[in-house]
């Protein structure tokens, strides 16, 4: 029978298992666990054990490492897969802890509670402060993952009319949750009484909430952000509330915490606080202790689901004989989802030729490649299907022997409500290539950031946008140009040394008599 060794203090449940032996030796120390760790098929920690790879040397029998709640700071990952070590942690088990606080936050923004209870303990009975009810009120959600949808059926119980803006959930969704899905960021803004974040921090979402976004709502809103610091710029935060435009703010997170003394939100009397304590519940401590002990005992059995952190190495025969392809499915992937910026509900993968194996893996990498620019935890081999699956994202892959001319040949389709996007590509001298965008044979070698353009085929169109991004300071890297097409338009492709920021973006877009398209993929 499979042994489950507990190192840390965690509350296990009553949970049983008939084919799984746990035993609890919560603080267990350091020498004591490398004598017998060799006895065990898994572990589970806190933060206390460090697993690194000293520790998973000593464990010939490891096979999964649990870690209870989100961090996985105390754990060698890598060590971990190349030794074949599923990593795990749970971290759904806070959603309803953090969902109440933003709540919380939201009402006690709302009447001051903050406010009056520093009043009460400095002496002074204040009993001229005016709050503000809820009920009938247009909360804006932005961000209707996990967490956002607890936040949407707590804020409509209380009365408030609840919309939500998420460019990557699919409209089934949020209908099943009752919540208008408003499809442009600055329009939710608008019509928002008070507005609560609750997207990862990502490069799209660092600071998405700037003085042009609070600007935009009504005078009088409310701002929450129990999720994470740099979402909300908190200068322009503090600014929006000392010109009066916000009413209050509820702050659950900073960019760097803890705050110092002097920042200029800490102080404020419209501002209430808490330090980072969405998930400090016991009811949320419970569940993680009985949720990550469940996942470990089903990923003993071989059944992986959510909450896998890293990936075990590849096999190294796969490696060897797909390893350039796996690297091209995951740029397909992310090039792919960037191209049609929008939601995403079919992602199609054709591989076609003769590969060296069984090309499953590469399909995998494209899935993996197209999630993670738009995900703080990134996606891997073993939980990318999971996550398509629970983002209501249908991943269809089909084994073609024609290559159009290649030996091999990669196709990627996206569709979703705002259109479509392709793209195809090979490895060409052990490197991966992009050989076709849409209907534009162009060959690009990826690079980190690439500018993809539609243009008219009209002199000048190329020169004016490398003088653009010369006045912004970004160096061109290498340039690719495609055919012109029946409808007049022709592709260009500029790989970068650096992302152009968003103004130099704008500027670009606003060439409209020469400029049709224009997308930044990162990689």
């Amino acid at each position: 029978m499979p042994k489950l060794l507990v190192t840390d203090a965690i509350q296990l449940g009553d949970a049983t298992f008939d084919d799984v032996e746990v035993v609890n030796r919560a603080g267990i120390a350091r020498e004591d666990l490398l004598e017998v760790i060799q006895d065990y098929d898994a572990l589970v920690t806190r933060s206390r054990t460090q697993v690194d790879a000293a520790l998973l040397d000593a464990a010939p029998r490891l096979k999964v490492v649990g870690r209870g709640g989100v961090g996985v700071d105390n754990i060698d990952l890598d060590a971990a897969s190349r030794r074949g070590v599923v990593v795990l942690n749970a971290p759904e088990a806070n959603n309803v802890s953090a969902a109440e606080l933003a709540v919380a936050l939201l009402l006690a923004a709302a009447r001051g509670v903050g406010r009056s209870d520093r009043a009460i303990r400095a002496g002074t009975w204040d009993r001229a402060f005016l709050g503000r009810e809820i009920k009938g009120a247009r909360l804006g959600i932005v961000g209707l993952g996990r967490i956002g949808s607890l936040v949407a059926t707590r804020a409509a119980a209380l009365g408030m009319e609840v919309a939500a803006y998420d460019p990557y959930i699919a409209p089934q969704r949020a209908e099943r949750l009752g919540v208008e899905l408003i499809e442009a960021l600055p329009d939710l803004l608008a019509r928002s009484d008070a507005l609560s974040v609750h997207t990862p921090l990502t490069d799209e979402t660092d600071g998405m909430i700037g003085p042009d976004e609070l600007a935009t709502l009504p005078s009088g809103a409310i701002v929450v952000n129990a999720a994470r610091g740099g979402i909300v710029q908190e200068a322009a935060l503090a600014d929006a509330l000392e010109a009066g435009h916000l009413f209050a703010a509820g702050l659950d997170v900073f960019r760097s915490e803890p705050p110092p003394a002097d920042h200029p939100l800490v102080q404020r009397d419209d501002v209430v606080h808490t330090a980072h304590l969405g998930a400090n519940t016991r009811e949320a401590q419970a569940r993680i202790g009985a949720e990550i002990v469940e996942r470990t005992v089903q990923a003993l059995r071989g059944e992986f689901g959510r909450g896998v952190v890293n990936a075990p190495a590849l096999a190294s025969d796969v490696l060897q004989e797909l390893g350039p392809y796996l690297e091209l499915g995951e740029v397909l992937g992310a090039t792919v989802g960037q191209l049609l910026a929008g939601r995403v509900h079919e992602l199609t993968i054709e591989l076609a030729g003769e590969f060296p194996r069984d090309p499953a893996p590469i399909g995998t990498a494209v899935t993996k490649g197209f999630l993670e620019p738009f995900l703080s935890d990134p996606p891997n081999y073993v939980n990318a299907g999971a996550i398509a699956r629970d983002r209501d994202v249908r991943v269809a892959t089909t084994i073609a022997t024609g290559a159009n001319g290649y030996t091999r040949l990669v196709t990627v389709g996206a569709r979703g409500p705002e259109g479509e996007a392709s793209v195809a590509g090979t490895v060409l001298g052990g490197v991966p290539r992009i050989t076709r965008v849409d209907d534009f044979a162009i060959e690009i070698k990826p690079a980190p950031a690439m500018l993809i353009c539609t243009n008219v085929d009209r002199p000048g169109a190329v020169g004016r946008v490398g003088t653009l991004l010369g006045d912004a300071g970004v160096n061109i890297v290498g340039m690719q140009l495609s055919r012109v097409g029946e409808d007049g338009l022709a592709m260009f492709a500029l790989t970068l040394d650096d992302a152009p920021e968003a103004p130099t973006l704008d500027a670009l877009r606003a060439q409209t008599d020469v400029i049709r398209s224009l997308r930044l993929v990162r990689l």
